[in-house]
């Protein structure tokens, strides 16, 4: 069983939701990334999302891509971004790190290469947005050989093909994009994600998290009254942008964990 399918099991045996914020690495400056990690684990989150930076990150709304264009200015590359990883392990073992990124930096390494290098850094899982599951059995097979979970994408528009591609290649969660658009865009319909997350949880068969518009702890709580787990990541950046450096740790660290305490709310609570 992996970091994360463990972390989730224990989540779900006490009836907690998973929370999994997302970060860019080196935003707003390499040398934050590593407190900023630690403020999130301090604040509650159960599972990192860290962003890999990319020049043109398509599914990214303008909060995130000014993220990676600032991360990108500072001199961050992937090889960068698993030695921030490797130091937080040094101070962390248990807290699953996930890397979500776009193929191209994949493709430049080598995916061999890649895989090796995350499982040697400490990465858990990755998230290759524009590697849809149907082309890439043979990522996700040398993934969960190095004993990392490749994670995918579903969407409301998704088929039932889809559904069945990501359930047979896929592990540790799926990452439901809840709305039309890109992240941090347009509002929520929770209705619409209430009547899907079921019938996605029971067609793939993995916990569900839901990310793409969530903006404080109110919505956060009510994705978490029908998810596995809430993802939260553009609102996490403007708090970052925000805020002055010598704070900027300490005010996501306060940000998720009024999200982490809204969730708590529902322990116990049937999904």
């Amino acid at each position: 069983m992996s970091k994360i399918q463990s972390t989730f099991q224990r989540l779900q045996a006490s009836g907690r939701r998973a929370l999994i914020p997302f970060i860019t690495a080196g935003d707003p400056s390499p040398d934050l990334t590593l407190p900023l990690m630690n403020a999130l684990v301090e604040g509650g989150a159960d599972i990192i999302e860290l962003g890999v930076p990319f020049s043109d990150p398509m599914a990214d709304g303008p909060t995130i891509q000014r993220a990676s264009e600032r991360a990108l200015a500072n001199g961050m590359s992937l090889r960068k971004v698993l030695q921030i990883v490797r130091e937080f392990r040094a101070g962390n073992a248990d807290t699953p790190v996930v890397l979500m990124g776009y193929a191209n930096p994949v493709e430049a390494m080598g995916v061999s290469a890649f895989i090796a290098a995350a499982r040697e850094a400490g990465v858990d899982g990755v998230l290759i947005v524009d590697y849809p599951p149907e082309e890439c059995e043979q990522f996700a097979a040398v993934a969960k050989s190095a004993g990392l979970d490749p994670i995918f994408l579903l969407a409301p528009t998704s088929t039932e093909q889809r559904f069945d591609d990501v359930a047979a290649i896929g592990s540790g969660y799926i990452y439901y994009v809840s709305l039309k658009g890109v992240t941090g865009a347009a509002t929520l319909d929770f209705d619409e994600v209430a009547a899907r997350i079921p019938r996605i949880r029971a067609k793939v068969g993995m916990p569900v998290g839901v990310g793409f518009g969530i903006r404080d702890a109110a919505s956060a709580r009510r994705i978490g009254e029908v998810a596995d787990a809430v993802v939260i990541g553009s609102r996490i950046i403007e708090e970052i942008e925000r805020s002055p450096r010598d704070r900027v740790a300490e005010n996501v660290r306060a940000f998720v964990a009024q999200v982490r305490s809204a969730l708590d709310e529902l322990q116990g609570a049937v999904k």
